[in-house]
């Protein structure tokens, strides 16, 4: 059976943890962030299946968040503000937030709320599980395992390396910038990463390409960025 993990994201380390004593009574696993970043940055690493999150946060404020969130997931967002105006619930639900809980709430309330999305997102076609292999013409890639191979030959990565490859896998034919890259692998914003890049694509290429100067896998729209053809 399943156990869902739910991503509790708030600045309040209080409401944090107050929110995690109800849900895992639940029986849900739970995963605690500080900001917006930090809940990206777990996305990327766990399978999470409904994400709360605060609006006003350092870093990454809860609106931004959302809008990264949206750009390749579809998982249930709940989310929290001191405000009530109609306004701005309009305007977390019109970003790709599901719901819209006002603070000050009774945890159950959020419980039961976490439940009615999750059921939603398991139940109507939304949710299909982690793909942790990855086969794209011989080239395949165990996200559990780490573990890259080419033609039934293993491939050593460096995790950087691995990152970039899981990225360009996981979203096959979906060109990416530098930029992109560099900010979904380093979680940091990209400044002067174009070389830094390069570097690892190269060494990539190197490593699972027969004629690194002709790829096979890993190729470049010029111009625009890298991608990985389905």
């Amino acid at each position: 059976m399943t156990q869902f993990t739910v991503l509790v994201t708030d600045d309040d380390q209080d409401i944090r943890d107050g929110i995690e004593i109800y849900l895992k009574n639940e029986g849900y696993r739970v995963l605690k962030a500080a900001d917006g970043l930090e809940a990206l940055q777990l996305i990327e690493e766990n399978e999470v299946h409904v994400i709360v999150l605060d609006i006003m946060m350092p870093k990454m404020d809860g609106i931004s968040a959302t809008f990264k969130i949206r750009e390749q997931k579809n998982i249930p967002i709940i989310m929290l503000s001191a405000k009530a105006e109609d306004s701005d619930k309009i305007h977390g639900l019109s970003v790709g937030a599901d719901d819209y809980v006002t603070k000050p709430f009774h945890p159950m309330e959020l419980v039961a709320r976490v439940k009615s999305q999750l059921r939603r997102y398991t139940k109507l076609g939304n949710y299909q599980g982690r793909q942790q292999v990855i086969e794209i013409d011989g080239l395949i890639l165990n996200k559990e395992a780490k573990d890259l191979s080419v033609e039934g030959e293993s491939v050593k990565l460096t995790p950087i390396e691995f990152k970039i490859t899981d990225l360009l896998m996981t979203n096959a034919g979906r060109v990416f910038s530098i930029n992109e890259i560099y900010e979904r692998v380093w979680n940091e914003p990209a400044y002067n990463a174009e070389n830094i890049v390069a570097v690892h694509i190269r060494k990539i290429r190197e490593k699972i390409e027969t004629d690194p100067k002709n790829p096979r896998y890993l190729k470049v729209v010029w111009g625009v960025g890298y991608k990985i053809d389905k």
